[in-house]
C-alpha cells in the first residue's frame, strides 16, 4: 500500500476550497486538520477566522487569533484581526476607542515593518484623526499622536511611502507652515533614505512566493530558489542598509526571520541561524525560546537538540543540557551509538571520570551499543585521562564482541602503535586474520603488510607479503600469477607516503604491465595492444572478463585531433604562390565562418571525411569542384573577426560593400590584391591586416561568372555614387534596411574614404588613400 503524503499541497487546497461551502460545524474539523499540518499557513488561518466571524462566533474567533497571530506575521491576517477588534469595540464609546488604539499599536509593533504595511499605517492615522476632541488639550494630544504616527510611517520602507510623505507634508502645512518647514527639513533625509532602502528591499521581496506552504524539504528547484531568496533578504536586513539604531535594526531582522519561518518552517538551518543570531546579539533567552520552538516544529532533529544542548552548556545551564542529552537517549530501544558517545563525553566534561565510566558500563549492556562506543571511550581514557591500562582493557573487552569488525581491529592496532607495543600488534593481526573471512580481511592484510614494511625486518616483511598473496589469491587460474613476485612489490615496499622509488611514467608502465599479466592467458585482439588509434586501459583495477569484446578498449587517435583556438591572429597573410587549400587553411586561423568550410573540406582535420574516402587526396578536390566560385571568393575576402561568433553588423556591412560579380555586369572578378583606389578597400583592413588574400591563377579553382539576377535593382542603386545613403529609398531586403537605419543614425564621413561607421558604430574606418 502506498504511503499517503500528508503534505500534499494540491489535496490541501482542495480541502480548503471545499470547506468554504460547508457549514461551520462541518468546516471546523477540516480547518483544524489542515492547520495541524500547516501551522504557519496564514491564508488558512484567515479563511478559518473569517468563517467564524461570519457567524458572529466571537469567542471562537478570539481563540483562533490567540493561536495564530504571533506565529503568522502576515498583513492580511492582521488586518482581519483589526476589523474584528473595531467591530467589537465600535459600540463601547471612549473605552472601545482606546481598546482599538491599543490593538493598532499592538499590530504595528509586529507587522509595521512589513513592506506591505502602508495601508495599515494609513488606517491607523485615519483612525487617530477621527477621534473626538472635547477640548484644546485633547485636540493637541490627538495632533501629537497623528504626527508621531506619520513620522514612524515615513521612515518605514513600504510600498506606500511616497503617498504617506505627501500626506504628512499636507498635514504639517495644515497645522502650521512655520513649524512644518523645520519638521519637514528634519525628516526629509530620513524619508529619502527609507525610500532608497524600499527600492532595494523590493528587489529581494519580489523573488519570494508569499503563497507557498511550509513543507519538509524535497530539494526541488522551486524550494531551493525560495531558500536562496530568503537568505538574500536576511543578509540584506542584517546589513542595516538604512543605518538606523541597533534596536530598530534588530527588530526588523527578527521580523524577517519570523516571516521566513512561516514558509521554511521545516528547515533546521533557518531555526539554527535564527537562534545563533540571537545568541551573538547577546539575547540568550530569546535564543533559548527559538530552540524550544524549533524542537516543537522538528521534534526528531538530532542536530537541533545537540545545538540546543551546546548553547545551554555554554551558558552554564548543565541540568538543562543533561535533559536534552537524556532525551536523545530515549527509552533505549531507539538509542543510537552516537547518543551514547556524546553523553559519555558530556558527563566526562561536566561530572568527571567516574560518571563517564559508570555510564559506559551501563551502555555496554544496551543492544544499540556498537564498537564505536568502545573505541570512543577507550580513546577518551587514553588521551584525556592518561590511563593506557584502562584503554587497553576496554579494547580487549570489545574484542570479544567485535572481532568480526575490521575497522575495530584497525583502531585497536592504531592504539597499540601509540604504545609502541609491536608484539601485541602482531598478535592482534594474527588473531583477527584467523577469524575474518577473505572478503573482509583485505584492509587488515594491507595494514599488517604496511606495519611490517615500516617496523619489521626484511624476512618478516617478505613473509607477510607472501602470506597476503596466498590469502587473497583468487581463482585457481590466477593463483600462479598472483603468487609470483613482481617489481610492483618492490615499489610498494620501498615507497613512503607520496615518495616513490620510480618516476610517474614508470608507475604507469608497471600498472599497465600488471593488468596485462592478469589477462595474459586470454585472447586479446592485436589492435588492442597497438599504440595507434586504440590502446589498452592502463588502470590496474580494470575489469577482466572472458569475453573478447570487453578486452577491446578503444581510445581516440589523438594524433589526428585539431586544437580549437578561438584567438584572433591579426596579420596572417597568404604567400603569393599559395594554393586554394592553403588559402582556406589561412582563413581558418582567424575566421570561424571559413573554418567551417575549411574543416569540412580538409580530410586531415575532419575524421568523418577521412573515414568516408579512406584518406584519399582526391576528396579535397571533389569538395572544391562542388564549391561555387563566388562563395569561395567571398569567403577568402572575409576579415579576421574576434571570437567564435562574429558581429552581425560587421558581416552585413561587408556583404553590402563587397565587390562580387553579378550576372548583368559580366565582368571578371577583381581580386582583392588588385584593388588600389576607387571602391572600398579590402575587408582585411578592418581586422588590422596589411595584406590582402589573393587567389592565384594556377589554383585548382577559378572564379566564374554566375547569374545573380535577384537583386539587380538594388545593385544599380548601390553603384550610383551620386546617391547618398540617406536619399536612397527603403529596399525590401531586410539586411539592407538594417544597414540603412544604422547609417542614418550615425555620423559617417564619405569624403575621400569609405566609412564602416554604420556597422562598427564609428570605431573603424577604411581610408582609400
Amino acid at each position: 500500500m502506498a504511503t499517503v503524503d500528508k503534505y500534499n499541497i494540491e489535496a490541501a487546497e482542495i480541502l480548503a476550497n471545499n470547506a468554504l461551502h460547508l457549514p461551520i460545524s462541518q468546516a471546523a474539523p477540516i480547518y483544524e486538520q489542515l492547520l495541524s499540518i500547516f501551522p504557519t499557513a496564514a491564508k488558512y488561518w484567515r479563511q478559518y477566522v473569517e468563517v467564524q466571524m461570519a457567524v458572529n462566533n466571537d469567542d471562537a474567533t478570539k481563540q483562533i487569533f490567540s493561536r495564530c497571530l504571533l506565529n503568522c506575521l502576515q498583513v492580511p491576517l492582521w488586518r482581519c484581526y483589526i476589523r474584528f477588534i473595531r467591530k467589537v469595540n465600535d459600540k463601547k464609546g471612549v473605552e472601545g476607542q482606546e481598546e482599538t488604539r491599543k490593538a493598532y499599536d499592538f499590530m504595528l509593533s509586529y507587522v509595521g515593518a512589513d513592506i506591505a504595511s502602508g495601508p495599515v499605517w494609513g488606517e491607523y492615522i485615519a483612525f487617530l484623526k477621527s477621534l473626538p476632541a472635547a477640548n484644546t488639550q485633547e485636540e493637541s494630544q490627538r495632533m501629537t499622536a497623528v504626527r508621531k504616527a506619520y513620522q514612524k510611517a515615513i521612515v518605514t520602507p513600504t510600498h506606500h511611502i511616497e503617498q504617506l510623505w505627501k500626506e504628512y507634508e499636507n498635514f504639517e502645512n495644515s497645522v502650521s507652515r512655520q513649524l512644518a518647514k523645520g519638521l519637514l527639513s528634519e525628516y526629509q533625509p530620513k524619508y529619502n533614505s527609507a525610500r532608497a532602502v524600499y527600492r532595494e528591499r523590493k528587489k529581494y521581496v519580489d523573488e519570494i512566493d508569499w503563497n507557498m506552504l511550509a513543507v519538509p524539504p524535497t530539494d526541488s528547484c522551486k524550494e531551493e530558489m525560495q531558500w536562496m531568496a530568503w537568505k538574500r533578504l536576511l543578509a540584506f536586513e542584517k546589513g542595516n542598509p538604512q543605518r538606523i539604531d541597533s534596536a530598530s535594526s534588530n527588530k526588523r531582522i527578527i521580523f524577517t526571520y519570523e516571516q521566513c519561518l512561516m514558509y521554511l518552517y521545516h528547515y533546521p538551518d533557518i531555526w539554527y541561524d535564527y537562534a545563533t543570531w540571537h545568541a551573538k546579539s547577546g539575547s540568550m533567552d530569546a535564543a533559548i525560546k527559538v530552540f524550544q520552538r524549533a524542537l516543537k516544529a522538528l521534534p526528531d532533529s538530532e542536530m537541533l537538540k545537540y545545538a540546543y544542548a551546546e548553547l545551554e552548556e555554554s551558558r552554564g545551564s548543565i541540568q538543562s543540557a543533561k535533559k536534552l542529552y537524556e532525551s536523545l537517549l530515549g527509552d533505549g530501544a531507539e538509542t543510537t551509538a552516537l547518543a551514547h558517545i556524546q553523553f559519555i563525553r558530556f558527563l566526562r566534561r561536566n561530572e568527571g571520570v567516574e560518571a563517564a565510566r559508570k555510564y559506559f558500563l551501563d551502555a555496554r549492556k544496551s543492544p544499540s551499543c556498537t564498537y564505536h562506543v568502545y573505541v570512543a571511550y577507550a580513546l577518551m581514557a587514553f588521551c584525556l585521562d592518561k590511563d593506557p591500562k584502562v584503554a587497553h582493557n576496554v579494547f580487549e573487552a570489545g574484542l570479544k564482541n567485535f572481532m568480526h569488525e575490521p575497522i575495530y581491529i584497525l583502531e585497536y592496532a592504531d592504539f597499540l602503535s601509540c604504545l609502541n607495543d609491536d608484539r601485541n600488534i602482531r598478535a592482534l593481526f594474527e588473531r583477527a586474520l584467523s577469524s575474518l573471512p577473505q572478503e573482509e580481511s583485505i584492509e587488515v592484510w594491507k595494514r599488517f603488510t604496511q606495519f611490517e614494511k615500516t617496523y619489521g625486518d626484511l624476512a618478516s616483511m617478505l613473509k607477510v607479503e607472501q602470506r597476503r598473496k596466498e590469502a587473497l589469491s583468487g581463482t585457481s587460474e590466477e593463483a600462479a600469477s598472483a603468487l609470483e613476485s613482481s617489481l610492483q612489490d618492490v615499489v610498494s615496499r620501498y615507497s613512503f607516503k607520496d615518495l616513490w622509488p620510480c618516476s610517474p611514467k614508470d608507475l604507469d608502465h608497471l600498472s599497465r604491465q600488471e593488468w596485462l599479466a592478469k589477462n595474459i592467458g586470454k585472447k586479446v585482439e592485436k589492435s588492442a595492444l597497438s599504440n595507434g588509434s586504440a590502446t589498452i586501459d592502463k588502470s590496474p583495477l580494470a575489469p577482466t572478463s572472458n569475453s573478447t569484446a570487453s578486452l577491446k578498449v578503444l581510445h581516440p587517435d589523438t594524433s589526428q585531433m585539431v586544437i580549437y583556438d578561438p584567438r584572433q591572429h591579426p596579420g596572417t597573410a597568404v604567400p603569393p604562390n599559395a594554393t586554394a587549400p592553403a588559402i582556406l587553411a589561412a582563413s581558418n586561423l582567424s575566421n570561424p565562418m571559413v573554418a567551417v568550410v575549411g574543416a569540412a573540406s580538409n580530410p586531415l582535420s575532419n575524421p568523418m571525411v577521412s573515414m568516408v574516402d579512406g584518406g584519399s587526396a582526391n576528396a579535397f578536390d571533389e569538395v572544391l569542384k562542388a564549391t561555387p566560385p563566388a562563395l569561395v571568393a567571398f569567403l577568402t575576402s572575409l576579415p579576421a573577426l574576434e571570437g567564435p561568433i562574429p558581429n552581425v553588423d560587421i558581416v552585413l556591412s561587408i556583404c553590402l560593400q563587397s565587390d562580387l560579380q553579378t550576372g548583368q555586369t559580366k565582368k571578371p572578378t577583381t581580386l582583392p590584391s588588385q584593388r588600389t583606389t576607387g571602391s572600398a578597400r579590402s575587408t582585411s583592413d578592418i581586422s588590422g591586416s596589411s595584406k590582402s588574400h589573393p587567389i592565384p591563377s594556377n589554383a585548382s579553382f577559378r572564379p566564374r561568372d554566375r547569374q545573380l539576377g535577384k537583386r539587380k535593382d538594388i545593385d544599380r542603386q548601390e553603384e550610383d555614387e551620386s546617391t547618398t545613403v540617406q536619399s536612397q529609398p527603403l529596399p525590401t531586403d531586410v539586411f539592407r534596411i538594417r544597414q540603412i537605419q544604422k547609417a542614418r543614425g550615425g555620423s559617417a564621413s564619405q569624403t575621400g574614404s569609405v566609412s564602416y561607421g554604420s556597422a562598427l558604430s564609428g570605431d573603424f574606418s577604411g581610408s582609400t588613400c
